[in-house]
């Protein structure tokens, strides 16, 4: 019990409790199943890419071309499913397999050309979206075969007042995504080098790990999460918009950071990660249906991050 309190998600789980229980006494329509789950979905897209975040952070780099990836992988995977038909599987398949593609290429320059991380993925974000708004035009799709736009509910449950419920895919995809990175941090091998390459890259390099492998996993990892993710987003809006996506990477590594993850690599957790998601979909959720000005939203989710890193750097200076 004494070291479950000393754990920055723990107080970052009171956190969430209390804030959920300030907005059920303060609205109410905020803790109902409708907006619960609402809120659940519409923040399953954030939450896949925050995965793929964790780790690149883990390991020391940082993307932010993610959401120009997943721009990219909707449009490729919304065009060959409506030319060729399809099923789920061969939109999910198309739409990875562009993320991994241009996420190992983020890889290959990061790894060749000896720059910062941060520099060269903010010029594939603009290479990447500026090549597809100049390809389509910016034009949004909407004509998806009848059984792309069918329900995909994968659990369903009536409440107490008889109201109907599904859980949609992308929330299980959610869980299996924070479940599949959980298993990879913290029970393999590979894991366990990311860890090491993010807490001191020269000493992983002469324990004889891969660093060019390891690089291009974590940027292959971050983009194949983002396109599935952004098939689960089309699910959920049945179109394709081209600026539904990019200029939200803020949002996504705010969640990261907010759940314990260390921008100077070699910490981070996925439970920090989920909770971090949570907090910002809360306040986010909990300040519109109090009717709070949109203006004060971002400063609020500001100060609540300044707040959530200053006491996790207190943490660790102790600990040191």
């Amino acid at each position: 019990m004494s070291k479950m309190f000393k754990k920055f998600e723990f107080f970052l789980f009171l956190v969430i409790v209390a804030l959920i229980v300030f907005f059920a006494f303060s609205t109410e329509n905020f803790f109902t199943w409708e907006n619960l789950l609402d809120l659940l979905i519409s923040y399953s897209f954030l939450g896949i890419m925050a995965a793929g975040m964790l780790v690149v952070l883990i390991s020391g780099g940082i993307d932010l071309s993610f959401t120009a990836i997943a721009t990219v992988a909707q449009y490729i995977m919304a065009i060959t499913i409506i030319d060729y038909s399809g099923n789920l599987f061969s939109a999910f398949l198309v739409a990875g397999i562009i993320g991994i593609v241009l996420g190992g290429t983020n890889a290959f320059l990061i790894y060749y050309l000896k720059a910062p991380a941060m520099i060269i993925t903010i010029a594939t974000l603009n290479l990447f979206y500026g090549f597809t708004i100049f390809i389509t035009r910016g034009k949004w799709i909407y004509n998806f075969p009848d059984w792309f736009n069918q329900s995909h509910n994968v659990f369903s449950f009536t409440a107490a007042d008889g109201t109907y419920y599904g859980i949609p895919l992308p929330v299980i995809l959610l869980v299996l995504v924070f479940i599949l990175t959980y298993i990879i941090l913290n029970y393999t091998m590979l894991g366990r080098k990311i860890f090491a390459m993010g807490g001191n890259i020269e000493a992983a390099r002469r324990a004889g790990f891969n660093i060019l492998g390891l690089t291009i996993f974590v940027y292959s990892y971050i983009g194949f999460l983002s396109g599935i993710g952004s098939v689960g987003q089309v699910l959920i809006l049945h179109s394709v918009q081209p600026n539904a996506i990019v200029g939200r990477e803020l949002e996504v590594i705010a969640a990261t950071v907010l759940g314990g993850a260390s921008l100077a690599g070699g910490a981070g957790s996925v439970l920090g990660t989920a909770m971090g998601v949570a907090l910002l979909a809360i306040v986010w959720n909990g300040l519109i249906i109090m009717g709070v000005s949109s203006y004060w939203h971002k400063l609020i989710i500001g100060l609540i991050i300044i707040c959530s890193v200053g006491i996790n750097a207190y943490n660790r200076k102790r600990k040191a």
